[in-house]
């Protein structure tokens, strides 16, 4: 009996000093990413706090950096997202609401699950050559505001629609039931009882994948959007430019004066991001509460 218990107490022991081993990486493993993170948002910081003012708000892009901005690039950004974001709230939300309450549950439907599923993966140059393909050439938009947009939108639709399936999936079974017991038809259930369930974590996914777009770069280069605009795009047809693009183009510059500029609009980019995430959060637990 003492060997069994011997051998169990060994066997514990070495247990507790597996499960210790491994919280100190995970531990040195988080620390090492957040040390990283930390360190290059202190470096941003530190060399684009000095440039950031009034001017870079108010004034167009220079090739002096003393005169430069970024006004063009938050108006065409704003913009965009104006743009894209009723149209991926209703196409992404409209297809999660379809494939969850309506399609049969069939191989059809699983086969569009999966590339729905690996489209949100693809890497967003993909959806760049392929915004060029339709709507720069295709549908002859050239490079405006529209076609940047409706690319984006192409680029966040997989997201949303992932993001608003699992939302409508976690709402329970009995809810529907009930709606049905009273008599309601199918589309006064998914209205009355399945959407204001399920909004937080639609509205959340929604915004997060926003946010994504925000950041994103690659596809807007590729359907030629430009680099320099000293202009603000007064319809959706004109030629515009966004954040990236501009941070971008001033980081390729050799002027240091420039590299400032540029980590001062990853600030601003930042905080833009915090906020609509700030907002995800804040919109999320609103909605719970009223469930």
């Amino acid at each position: 009996m003492s060997m069994f218990e011997d051998a169990n107490r060994k066997q514990i022991s070495n247990r507790r000093k597996k499960d210790l081993y491994l919280h100190l990486l995970f531990i040195a493993a988080t620390s090492i990413g957040i040390i990283a993170l930390m360190a290059l948002l202190i470096n941003i910081v530190l060399d684009g706090i000095g440039r950031l003012n009034l001017d870079l708000f108010t004034n167009y892009p220079s090739r002096v950096a003393e005169r430069a901005g970024m006004k063009s690039a938050i108006v065409g950004s704003i913009y965009m997202v104006l743009i894209m974001a009723p149209i991926s709230f209703v196409l992404g939300v409209g297809a999660a609401i379809y494939l969850e309450e309506y399609a049969k549950k069939n191989a059809i439907t699983r086969f569009i699950q999966l590339n729905i599923s690996t489209l949100a993966g693809v890497p967003s140059i993909v959806y760049g050559i392929l915004g060029l393909t339709i709507f720069v050439r295709g549908l002859s938009l050239d490079r405006s505001l529209l076609s940047g947009a409706l690319t984006m939108t192409l680029l966040v639709l997989p997201v949303i629609i992932v993001s608003a399936q699992e939302a409508i999936r976690a709402v329970p079974r009995a809810r529907r039931d009930a709606s049905f017991a009273l008599g309601a038809t199918k589309w006064q259930t998914v209205y009355g009882s399945v959407l204001p369930s399920s909004i937080s974590g639609i509205l959340t996914g929604v915004i997060l994948a926003l946010s994504r777009a925000i950041g994103e770069t690659a596809p807007l280069v590729m359907i030629g959007a430009l680099t320099f605009v000293a202009f603000l795009p007064s319809s959706i047809m004109d030629q515009f430019t966004v954040m990236p693009i501009q941070i971008f183009n001033w980081i390729s510059r050799p002027q240091v004066s420039f590299h400032d500029l540029a980590a001062s609009g990853i600030i601003v980019m930042m905080v833009m991001l915090v906020l609509m995430n700030i907002s995800a959060v804040i919109l999320r637990n609103k909605y719970s509460k009223q469930i």
